[in-house]
């Protein structure tokens, strides 16, 4: 039993004796073996190590274009068909009774009606001013036919007629006044003026504001590099902030860009008979464009070349690397689409950062799900 311990003892003295007596020697001879280890390295066929740095080996797929619908997408927000501040024509005491923010109007609904005053009196005399001035005219034209009176005085009664009947239609355009009426159907976006408030032409005359929703419209702002490819009268679509999805036609397409963002208003026009789309809703409008030649590739395929631009690389027929520019259609959750490759290509999928034009290339294709 006392046997063992006195080998492990034997063994630990050894392990000391060498690691720091025969520190020196147990040194050269670990630099030996790793001389001859540099020298079995060397012996590496050179023709060998050429292959392995000439050729690059990639996976790629081959790719065919496919027609699909494009579409321009901007982010916009709904706003009213129309919205007004109706005013009052002239001024008066309000004699209504108010209608409440939010109820619905017809077009020429009384909205608003104000005291006539003294204007019906007014009226009156300027009738009775009229009447007497078709005498005074009947009486001088007879007077003239006699030659009792001058063509003067025929003309001075003439005029007095117009006038008269002026001041009658002034009266009369100011009694209409009297009655505000809703310009067209809507939503009151405002109480109407209150009862026995007063209403100044030249000052305060605000009766109501109406704003109309049905149809309602979707106003995005298109970037000049896509503006092109919107026209009147394609279908749009948008979805709203609070997840309801909307469709419409546009129907205005700017000419004039916005001096700050460069971009050009466009409006889509969408029913809203139920009234459930408010104005100023946030959304994210899709309009339909003409289709596009593209191909469905995975997004680790793109890569930038030595200046920046977006692209992917491809096989050539000589096998070699070659760098293509491409545009980005559409992102999807099965790939991307671009635009920009030839109607078939060989695309790197794998290795592509590791290669550029005029590399040669040893590749293996993948199946693809086309």
């Amino acid at each position: 039993m006392r046997l063992v311990p006195i080998i492990i003892a034997v063994i630990v003295a050894a392990f000391m004796y060498f690691f720091i007596i025969e520190r020196d020697s147990l040194l050269a001879f670990a630099a030996s073996d790793d001389a001859t280890a540099e020298t079995v390295v060397v012996e590496v066929p050179e023709e060998d190590i050429a292959v392995v740095s000439d050729v690059v080996r990639v996976v790629a797929v081959h790719s065919t274009a496919r027609v699909i619908d494009s579409a321009v997408v901007v982010r916009g927000e709904t706003e009213a068909e129309r919205q007004v501040d109706v005013l009052a024509e002239t001024s008066g005491l309000v004699t209504s009774q108010p209608l409440r923010k939010g109820a619905f109007v017809e077009k020429d609904q009384i909205i608003c009606e104000i005291d006539p005053g003294t204007r019906h009196a007014t009226l009156a005399e300027a009738q009775a001013r009229l009447i007497e001035a078709k005498i005074n005219d009947n009486a001088a034209s007879k007077l003239s036919e006699g030659g009792f009176a001058s063509e003067t005085r025929v003309a001075s009664a003439q005029a007095a007629v117009q006038a008269a009947e002026a001041r009658v239609a002034s009266a009369q355009k100011e009694i209409d006044r009297l009655t505000v009426r809703a310009p067209f159907a809507g939503l009151l976006e405002s109480d109407t003026a209150e009862f026995g408030s007063l209403l100044q032409a030249q000052g305060n005359a605000l009766c109501a504001t109406i704003i109309q929703l049905d149809p309602i419209k979707l106003v995005g702002f298109v970037p000049e590099t896509e503006v092109n490819r919107v026209e009147l009268g394609a279908l749009g679509g948008a979805r709203l902030a609070s997840g309801e999805q909307v469709r419409g036609t546009v129907t205005f397409i700017s000419r004039a860009a916005d001096p700050n963002t460069r971009t050009f208003r466009v409006e889509l026009e969408v029913p809203n008979k139920d009234l459930k789309i408010r104005d100023g809703q946030t959304a994210e409008i899709i309009i339909a464009a003409e289709g596009k030649a593209a191909h469905l590739l995975p997004q680790s395929a793109l890569t930038l070349n030595d200046d920046g631009v977006l692209g992917v690389r491809v096989v050539t027929k000589d096998s070699e690397a070659d760098f293509v520019p491409v545009t980005v259609l559409r992102d999807t959750v099965d790939g991307i689409w671009l635009a920009g490759l030839p109607e078939k290509a060989d695309v790197i999928i794998i290795g592509q950062e590791y290669v550029i034009a005029g590399v040669p290339v040893e590749a293996s294709y993948q199946e693809t799900n086309e």
